[in-house]
């Protein structure tokens, strides 16, 4: 996979999620939301890589991963999403409610709330996670 794999991909998880939340399925919904914001991040990680440079061993071990507070440290955009959240105080809130994201909601019931939340967190266009990945993919 390459990068613009995963901005499609990023892309697609957003459009099911929240076609999954308008036809009531929320632990769907909210399940790949967070798979999105995973791609998204995957493909930041992936910008990191020059073509023709062969990659780092550890940081592809380490990129096979689901936890997203592990995919921004190895996108190397802690540091910018440290000023962001002084900037946009909601992204602060979006953040916290973000990274709270497992793969192991899979299991999980979710309430539309809880789906319909996470999707905002992500996607909103003032404080958005989403939104401020996209400019750094």
């Amino acid at each position: 996979m390459n990068r613009a794999d995963f901005q499609q991909l990023a892309e697609i998880r957003l459009s099911e999620s929240n076609a999954l939340l308008d036809a009531g399925f929320p632990d769907g919904a909210y399940y790949l939301a967070g798979y999105a914001m995973e791609c998204a991040l995957k493909a930041c990680i992936a910008m990191r890589t020059k073509e023709y440079d062969f990659p780092e061993l550890d940081l592809v071990k380490a990129s096979y991963t689901h936890k997203l507070v592990r995919l921004l440290e190895l996108a190397e955009l802690q540091t910018e999403l440290q000023a962001a959240v002084q900037e946009t105080p909601s992204m602060k809130a979006n953040w916290a409610i973000v990274q709270d994201w497992s793969e192991k909601s899979r299991y999980e019931k979710k309430t539309a709330q809880e789906a319909a939340t996470l999707l905002k967190a992500i996607e909103d266009k003032e404080g958005g996670l989403l939104p401020w990945i996209v400019q750094r993919w």
